[in-house]
């Protein structure tokens, strides 16, 4: 008799976030797995994996039955189940249950504009939306918009009561699961079948939809996890399995930069704030023991700054990422002064990337550098994350050379890029051709092989013939002790076609003046050669607010479309140089 074999449970086996799901409550069932704190009452929630894993069945058993949530297949989208949620277990349990169960998870991004969400739920037919209590008043606001779209909602509250509202029909969270059995039999999905939508910004135009299946998702983990195994850096001791890591990026935000999916894979006490607040993350580094975290340039400007640090115990902090922006070197200095013992990093990744794409990274034969050294090393974009082919080419498609100066487009291809935008063929082919996906950001490649970002396309300041990279201004502008923040848009000259103007808010307390910030920068940009004279800003504005997008990043199209209003407030640094040569 011919023996038959099994290749779909061998080589054939699919790589489902089941998988993933299932490995800390195999490994540690009454382990605390999942810590929450309200960040309005400050109540904490502890659960052990086996208590998360059982509320994840129950979820699933919820939307299987009286939810009526139907999966899909290989590349043909289940039904869509959006979220409008912020950081806690309950977010957890549906960034597993959805996509495990086979249908496709939609963490709505709900600091896009009110008619930028009902874009996105419209576009991706969400045929449920879970909401927190928090977020209620939002999808009331938009709730006639969408009505016909949705079918069902569900609220999410520590205070599992139905609140008085015109949105129907509305389910409770809670007496979902308590009316389920903790039992579940999550099918044998294909690694194919999709898992996630998420939308980008639409800083340019309407959000666009990036579809991730499970294997895409599963491989990005596992590329990810695997850098523990070969970085060199002192902090790597610190991302096994005793890491306790905090999900401070929002889960409505390109997966939290994969913080679900490693974090859990890595059976880690997974410590979620809610939303973030700075007394929130110190409490909880404190409480915790918290030794990891990622976050955007103006997040940790905020934390730099908060008067009451001094009084946390920190010490267990040990590495952080930094990512949607550059990090500045200055900046990444002033927070390893205000907490010691603490490495900061960058990064580099978008919605369509999923969103890993490159990393600062120690190569071995750096590991005995000086501080100062690393520290350099360290504020760079870095190196391409395994897994994936990146390039930084001309407009002819050639690769730049590996000199520090010439720029070209960031250009990346492997196993977790989105294959499309979902139902925008158009929008694929303009970003999708010859073989590589086109990010539209700007960068150049050091001796090292290191890629450092410049810009976006876009936000390149044209001057004359030259470039002026506002990534390299904003950086040096940013090292200034008095800055917490900066950033520089291309305003239009009659000669030059583009000249570029500073905009920066100064740090709490600080009285210095436009005047001052010119001086700085000749001294430390010009004086040592990081710039070139003509690079130096025609304009120079301190303000109180820099307009920024839902995740932190700076709104450069919002400053151009009131670039008039921001020009009248701002100083000529002719005259500046002027009152600095008469001393006035």
């Amino acid at each position: 008799m011919e023996s038959r074999i099994y290749p779909e449970f061998s080589v054939q086996y699919p790589l489902l976030l089941t998988t993933i799901m299932k490995r800390p409550v195999g490994l540690y069932p009454n382990e605390i797995g999942v810590v929450y704190r309200n960040p309005q009452t400050g109540q904490y929630f502890r659960f052990t994996w086996q208590e998360w894993y059982d509320r994840t069945c129950r979820l699933a058993q919820a939307l299987k039955g009286p939810l009526g949530v139907l999966p899909g297949q290989a590349l043909e989208p289940g039904d869509r189940v959006a979220t409008m949620a912020l950081n806690h277990h309950r977010h957890l349990e549906l960034y597993y249950a959805v996509p495990c169960l086979g249908a496709v998870l939609h963490p709505i991004n709900v600091r896009l504009s009110p008619a930028h969400i009902i874009h996105t739920i419209k576009h991706s037919e969400d045929r449920i939306i879970f909401v927190d209590d928090l977020l209620l008043p939002l999808l009331e606001r938009i709730y006639e918009d969408i009505k016909d779209t949705v079918k069902k909602f569900v609220y999410i509250s520590d205070n599992p009561a139905l609140p008085q509202t015109k949105i129907e029909p509305l389910y409770e969270y809670e007496t979902l699961l308590k009316e389920q059995s903790s039992e579940f039999d999550w099918p044998i999905l294909s690694e194919d079948n999709y898992a996630t939508l998420c939308y980008t910004t639409g800083t340019t135009g309407l959000p666009k939809g990036c579809l991730f299946t499970h294997r895409q998702l599963y491989l990005q983990t596992l590329h990810l996890a695997a850098v523990t195994s070969i970085i060199n850096d002192p902090a790597a001791k610190y991302y096994g399995e005793n890491a306790v890591p905090m999900i401070i990026t929002p889960m409505f935000h390109i997966h939290a930069w994969g913080a679900p999916f490693n974090y859990v894979f890595a059976a880690n006490k997974i410590v979620l704030p809610g939303m973030f607040t700075v007394e929130g993350f110190c409490e909880l580094v404190q409480t915790e023991k918290v030794t990891n975290t990622g976050v955007v340039p103006t997040i940790l400007a905020m934390i730099v700054e908060y008067p009451e640090l001094g009084k946390y115990d920190l010490s267990s902090l040990k590495s952080l990422g930094v990512g949607g922006g550059a990090l500045p070197l200055g900046l990444k200095l002033k927070a390893e002064e205000k907490i010691p013992g603490f490495t900061a990093t960058s990064g580099y990744g978008m919605t369509e990337t999923a969103p890993a794409a490159v990393g600062a990274f120690v190569k071995k034969y750096m590991s005995n550098w000086p501080k100062e050294k690393l520290d350099e090393v360290r504020v760079k974009t870095g190196i391409p994350a395994p897994g994936l082919e990146v390039q930084v080419v001309d407009e002819q498609g050639k690769p730049v050379p590996h000199n520090n100066t010439t720029v070209g487009q960031i250009i990346i291809r492997g196993p977790w890029i989105m294959m499309q935008y979902y139902k925008e063929p158009e929008k694929t082919a303009e970003v999708w051709y010859d073989g590589w996906f086109h990010t539209g950001d700007v960068a150049k490649v050091d001796q090292e092989d290191y890629i450092i970002i410049a810009d976006r396309m876009s936000d390149m300041i044209r001057s004359g013939a030259e470039m002026v990279p506002t990534v390299l201004l904003e950086n040096l502008t940013a090292s200034a002790e008095i800055v917490l923040e900066a950033t520089d848009v291309g305003v239009p000259d009659p000669i030059w076609g583009e000249r570029p103007m500073a905009i920066v808010t100064l740090v709490p307390g600080a009285k210095e003046t436009e005047k001052d910030l010119l001086k700085y920068l000749e001294a430390e940009g010009v004086e040592k050669g990081k710039i070139t004279k003509w690079m130096l800003p025609d304009f120079i504005l301190i303000t109180e607010a820099i307009p920024k997008t839902s995740v932190g990043k700076f709104v450069k199209i919002a400053i151009r479309k009131s670039l008039d209003d921001f020009l009248s407030k701002a100083k000529k640094t002719s005259e500046l140089n002027r009152q600095v040569t008469t001393g006035a």
